[in-house]
């Protein structure tokens, strides 16, 4: 029997280990609670939320939970991700530890900001 690739994001968290499960319900509230009209899809197998273009995306790994806003995003909070392991556009935050729920909200934040600006002549 093959495994059906989840099509929604309530799909993708329900489908996560469980482990990760409550860290993904958790990142998905916060992302929606910053963006609540953006549009949500699977794109590259990852949940993300988009407005024209994507804002973020999320992902389940097997030790961490991933944010990926954008490279310009993450250099303006450079202090407060040293302690966590960043690749060029993606933070992880591993399960073991409460999510930084106010960083992630802010990190967002300025996502939704920036492409807001950014896109302004196409809105």
């Amino acid at each position: 029997m093959t495994k059906t690739k989840p099509t929604t994001i309530a799909e993708y968290i329900d489908s996560a280990p469980e482990e990760a499960q409550m860290k993904l319900r958790e990142m998905y509230e916060i992302l929606k609670e910053v963006a609540p009209e953006a549009a949500e899809a699977i794109k590259w197998g990852s949940p993300v939320f988009e407005e024209k273009r994507i804002l973020f995306a999320f992902a389940a790994f097997k030790a961490h939970l991933s944010l990926m806003p954008t490279p310009s995003v993450m250099d303006a909070f450079k202090k407060e991700l040293a302690e966590y392991t960043t690749g060029k556009g993606s933070i992880q935050f591993p399960y073991a530890k409460p999510l930084p729920k106010a960083l992630i909200r802010k990190i967002a934040a300025l996502r939704v900001k920036e492409l807001r600006e950014k896109d302004a002549r196409w809105m």
